[in-house]
């Protein structure tokens, strides 16, 4: 069932490319980007005791052991020990050591070391968990710089037609992720900190300062999303949510006596290979998400330390599927999870997931068909899995004094000005209490409740 929908909706995700939407195979690009692209790389799968599964202690120890060997080597024997060893790099990604671990291995780094092994891999620095973001940063434009050339160089050469045109697809797909990261002087500064530039690629922006805002957002795409085609989508959907919360925040500092000044930061993140017609019916990609979702949140915990921020995630379809199974499969908490346009997960209640204080908050909008098929797992949406209503089908702000668009389909829960961005944002910085819940009065709507159940 949930394929024969998934074709009605293939044509309608914004800005898909055709051979998306025909389920076509990716052209992979392995004859330029060979053993300097980044693997995909997820991490230990961890009970809710924190015990990894045995399958990953041994490459998790290979990482550490890794890492290690790069903090004792001569400074200037860098370079060669990685050359000597090509699987490294994406062993290491493959299986990261704990962002915490990671995060005292940097700062016991040298100087020189550190400035040795951005040289040597900026592909290791901008994808590992625990490494500051402003290191990531640098990395990451560095690899995406360093690939767009070598791609243009393929482009323009006398290479065969099969070559250079995977180079042109690809190549567009890194410019996609480039377009995505310029921004103006009245937008918040963007950060890339996850980069992978083969296949479909994945890549994680930053608006805003992950290093102090107290309030932290991550928005989780689902299936036919893409670098190639949704990047600049989803990373200006991470514009207009920053843009609400801090509006609000700036609304409730201008009634209070007290000015609190908060700041937020959201998170563009698609970073798992989300899935086609060729595979949405499975849940392998589901996994893949998981477990890079996870070590997100757990690289963000180790880096805030003792200062950590309100976390959120806002997940949508396919997404809603992944982000459960890392909210109940690993052992981290976050603050607050919404979800839109879901499937299911193995999870079967609020309870079996890591959020405190049951802000779970459930959306679903007219003729979208994908929730209540439940064809992962329990349907969020009903009565029996506990989640609180999050309303999108419009309504009308009397505390903004403002009418609030409803969204319809599968496709229209990030459209600027609707319930559903009102919504987000509230609750992404924690006044879930004025989330507008589905179903009852609009005038009570309109002041929200954190009472009333999706039925």
């Amino acid at each position: 069932m949930l394929i024969e929908i998934a074709l009605v909706l293939a044509t309608s995700v914004v800005g898909l490319p055709a051979t998306e939407a025909s389920g076509a195979p990716e052209v992979q690009f392995s004859s330029i980007v060979t053993s300097d692209a980044p693997a995909p790389f997820v991490g230990p799968v961890v009970d809710t005791t924190g015990a990894v599964s045995g399958s990953a202690v041994g490459t998790s120890t290979f990482s550490g052991r890794t890492l290690t060997a790069l903090a004792s080597i001569p400074t200037g024997g860098i370079s060669e020990y990685l050359a000597a060893r090509p699987g490294a790099v994406e062993q290491i990604l493959l299986s990261q050591p704990p962002a915490q671990e990671v995060a005292l291995w940097w700062g016991d780094l040298a100087t020189d070391r550190r400035a040795a092994l951005e040289v040597a891999s900026p592909q290791l620095l901008g994808n590992l968990e625990g490494v500051p973001y402003t290191i990531r940063d640098v990395s990451n434009r560095t690899v995406l710089d360093e690939t767009i050339a070598e791609l243009s160089s393929v482009v323009d050469s006398d290479a065969g037609r099969a070559v250079q045109q995977s180079a042109r697809q690809q190549l567009s797909m890194l410019s996609s992720i480039s377009e995505a990261l310029v921004f103006d002087s009245a937008s918040p500064e963007r950060t890339l900190v996850t980069l992978d530039v083969t296949g479909q690629g994945r890549a994680a922006i930053v608006l805003g300062d992950l290093n102090d805002a107290d309030y932290v957002s991550f928005l989780v795409p689902g299936m036919f999303f893409t670098i190639e085609g949704q990047m600049s989508y989803w990373a200006d959907a991470a514009n207009t949510l920053y843009t609400e919360q801090q509006a609000w925040l700036e609304y409730f500092d201008s009634q209070s006596v007290f000015t609190s000044n908060e700041t937020v930061a959201t998170v563009a993140w698609i970073g798992y290979d989300t899935p086609n017609l060729t595979n949405v019916g499975a849940i392998d990609n589901a996994v893949q998400g998981r477990d890079t979702l996870a070590n997100a949140i757990l690289g963000l915990q180790a880096q805030r330390g003792a200062d950590q921020p309100y976390i959120s995630v806002v997940a949508h379809s396919y997404g809603t599927t992944a982000a459960m199974m890392a909210l109940s499969e690993y052992d981290f908490q976050i603050d607050a999870l919404a979800m839109v346009g879901s499937p299911g997960s193995p999870a079967e209640s609020v309870a079996d997931l890591n959020v405190r204080n049951g802000n779970v908050f459930v959306g679903e909008a007219a003729w979208d068909p994908i929730p209540n098929s439940s064809y992962f797992g329990a349907d969020p949406g009903t009565a029996s899995f506990g989640a609180q209503s999050l309303g999108v089908s419009g309504s009308f702000d009397v505390i903004q004094k403002q009418e609030l668009a409803g969204s319809i389909g599968h496709n229209e829960y990030f459209t600027p000005g609707t319930e559903a961005m009102r919504n987000f944002a509230l609750m992404c910085i924690g006044r879930g209490d004025l989330v507008i819940p589905e179903g009852i009065p609009v005038v009570e709507r309109a002041y929200g409740s954190t009472t009333h159940n999706q039925s």
